[in-house]
């Protein structure tokens, strides 16, 4: 990833603390969303992103913006709301578990066209599309799951809905790179 898009540690701190605010705010409902008064450049420029929530170890909620059409602050309140309430593979959140959950960031470049012999475990997430279908994982699930480059293409056929050797065919292969932080990163680092 461009240095020059890479997220300052204060500025990952802040993202981190709106996503935590923004579900509590509206988990609790009543109270009006978190706002910041001076934000860098960096967040108000339009990124994409992924909020991810973790209980104990566990998926709780993975809700984001793989293409860059917010400011990166407000895209990250809502992929935060949304992975705490609208992930459809999980109930929504409740109000008891927000103590427990870690929050993790990833923070996304530009999807570009990409060739499966182009393709670096660790370093790419990627997009599979046809039709209209569509699918995407993270750079970390490859990593967290011990995949090769084929598997983490079958993968996300899958999760496009389409069949697992279907990255063979004719289908629409973007990769991207991610800055990825959490709650947990933050407290080791202090």
């Amino acid at each position: 990833m461009n240095p020059a898009e890479m997220v300052s540690s204060e500025d990952q701190q802040l993202l981190l603390q709106l996503a935590r605010n923004s579900i509590q705010v509206t988990i609790q409902k009543g109270r009006k969303l978190p706002t910041i008064e001076s934000l860098s450049p960096l967040l108000r420029e339009k990124r994409g992103t992924f909020v991810t929530l973790w209980l104990e170890g566990e998926l709780r909620g993975c809700i984001g913006f793989p293409y860059p059409v917010k400011p990166l602050a407000e895209a990250v309140q809502e992929a935060a709301i949304s992975a705490a309430l609208q992930d459809p593979r999980f109930p929504p959140v409740r109000a008891e578990e927000l103590s427990h959950i870690e929050i993790e960031i990833s923070v996304l470049s530009v999807p570009k066209p990409i060739t499966p012999e182009q393709i670096k475990v660790g370093v790419h997430g990627l997009i599979i599309s046809r039709g209209n279908r569509s699918g995407l994982l993270l750079p970390q699930v490859a990593i967290e799951y011990h995949w090769d480059v084929e598997t983490f293409l079958e993968q996300t056929c899958v999760k496009a809905g389409l069949p697992q050797d279907a990255w063979k065919e004719k289908v629409n292969l973007s990769g991207f790179e991610a800055q990825i932080f959490s709650e947990g990163d933050l407290k080791k680092k202090k």
